[in-house]
């Protein structure tokens, strides 16, 4: 199972260096506030998520799924940092 990055953290494509674009399965449980109206429409105007599970990432430019991994995010302002042949820039 894949880990969800925090938000000091994202994910990389360890094969081809994607930062930026992942196939992403998930199964959430969740709480949902339903106003119905008189008409019986409903609309959902909160939500809240009890369980997540990341069942499985894939890098959507590559293909892989086996070398998706979790880094650390670059610091406000040192965007600049990372390497322009590396997804994402």
């Amino acid at each position: 199972m894949a880990t969800i990055p925090d938000a000091g953290h994202r994910w990389r494509c360890g094969h081809c260096g994607n930062l930026t674009r992942f196939d992403v399965v998930r199964r959430a449980r969740t709480r949902e506030y339903w106003h119905v109206d008189l008409a019986g429409e409903p609309e959902v105007e909160g939500t809240e998520t009890l369980e997540e599970h990341v069942e499985d990432v894939l890098c959507r430019w590559c293909g892989n799924g086996d070398r998706i991994e979790v880094i650390p995010r670059p610091e406000p302002g040192h965007e600049g940092d990372i390497p322009h042949d590396v997804g994402g820039v």
